[in-house]
């Protein structure tokens, strides 16, 4: 047993039974001819599970999903090595490597850390590498919510940003006036993408995870929804007019009471 509490053995395990569900010869018939962009989809939505766990407090299920996500980077690094790029022992390997290079006053001899000197380390790995924008390395397969988000937090290192979250949340409004005006729906698909991406800077400028928050959005809705469905057998037939009295009943009803 290793000082983390794992059995070097059930690593082990769980790579030879990826390596066996690849096997071109014995092993499963829908394993053997993924790729990278195939599995790429399951990796992001296991992901999503694990905050999913996170978020409902759910410790037993928080593990099944880590398992599960875990399992989406050895059948990545079991396919990178049948390609001959790299083996699971290199991610792990990689990822230690940087952990401690971005962790000097851990485990060197900066005398002081903090995110600060995390950022200045990232920005200087990324200038080894070659970029020469402060957007360089923002994953473009992020969903669009965090990506615009961290684009704009990108960005607001080089000095570009409104100063005020009163100046941001002006920007929404300047941006439905131009949904409103456009006159096809090329150019309404792009003036609403305008706008999203200007909720999500006044967001931010609040200090507001707005992926969180459409998240807790998204999940009060759903609640609110299965409580008309409940209230009534047959809401799906009720006017609109009649859905929306249930509606503001249920809202009213589920409620949080002033303590």
């Amino acid at each position: 047993m290793s000082a983390t509490g794992i059995a070097p053995n059930n690593i082990e395990r769980l790579v030879a039974i990826m390596a066996r569900l690849r096997d071109p010869e014995r092993g499963c018939e829908w394993d053997t001819v993924q790729t990278f962009a195939t599995i790429a989809p399951y990796t992001i939505e296991e992901a999503y599970e694990v905050a999913d766990a996170i978020e409902r407090a759910d410790m037993a299920d928080l593990k099944d999903e880590l398992g599960d996500l875990l399992l989406q980077v050895v059948f990545h690094a079991r396919m990178a090595e049948e390609a001959g790029d790299f083996a699971l022992a290199d991610v792990v390997t990689a990822i230690c490597d940087k952990m401690e290079r971005r962790h000097p006053h851990i485990f060197g001899d900066a005398v002081q850390g903090g995110h600060h000197l995390w950022e200045q380390i990232k920005a200087a790995e990324r200038g080894a590498k070659g970029a020469d924008s402060a957007l360089d390395g923002v994953a473009i397969g992020l969903p669009a919510l965090v990506r615009a988000e961290k684009l704009q937090k990108r960005a607001a290192r080089t000095g570009f940003d409104w100063p005020d979250p009163s100046d941001a949340r002006a920007k929404i409004d300047e941006e439905l006036v131009e949904v409103e005006a456009a006159t096809n729906d090329a150019d309404r698909a792009e003036e609403i993408g305008d706008l999203l991406f200007a909720v999500v800077n006044w967001a931010r400028k609040l200090d507001i995870d707005p992926e969180a928050a459409l998240r807790a959005a998204n999940a009060k809705f759903e609640r609110r929804f299965r409580a008309m469905e409940a209230a009534d057998a047959r809401f799906a037939e009720r006017s609109l007019d009649e859905q929306e009295a249930l509606w503001r009943l249920v809202k009213t009803m589920m409620r949080p009471c002033a303590g």
